[in-house]
């Protein structure tokens, strides 16, 4: 059986579009926009992250698909795509490549989600990632409380 590289799925990704829904999807209605997009979207969305600085994926999503004149951004292919940079970016890394010039996967990708703890490095990898960058974890606002009436 012939493993195919995240490099080679990378490379071998459908540009990105957008689409009109012919049925619902995720929550959007029939004749929605809905931008699917590709890794080298996801790749340059992470490169534009300031060092030092967080994004989650809700947020990229919103951005990619005001970007794109669309409703949304596919919360699917979204989660494959950002799968398939961050392991080509490992890759990478692992040939030798300088951590610096791939893509910092690592300020969108929580260490405590579940992404990291699919991805080959672990979420240790990305802990010290986010660390020598300084980056803090995210307080998370509390959910509030319903007060009966």
């Amino acid at each position: 059986m012939t493993t195919i590289s995240w490099g080679d799925q990378y490379r071998a990704a459908k540009p990105a579009r957008v689409t009109v829904l012919e049925k619902p999807f995720a929550g959007l209605r029939e004749g929605a926009r809905l931008f699917v997009a590709s890794p080298k979207v996801i790749d340059a969305y992470l490169r534009a992250i300031p060092t030092g600085k967080t994004r989650d994926v809700a947020t990229m999503r919103a951005a990619l698909a005001k970007k794109h004149k669309a409703e949304a951004t596919c919360p699917t292919s979204t989660a494959i795509f950002l799968r398939i940079v961050a392991e080509c970016a490992l890759e990478r890394v692992a040939a030798g490549e300088a951590v610096s010039a791939v893509p910092p996967f690592w300020r969108l990708v929580e260490p405590d989600g579940l992404l990291a703890k699919k991805l080959s490095c672990g979420p240790e990898f990305i802990g010290r990632q986010r660390a020598g960058e300084k980056i803090e974890k995210p307080v998370k606002a509390p959910k509030a409380v319903q007060v009966p009436a």
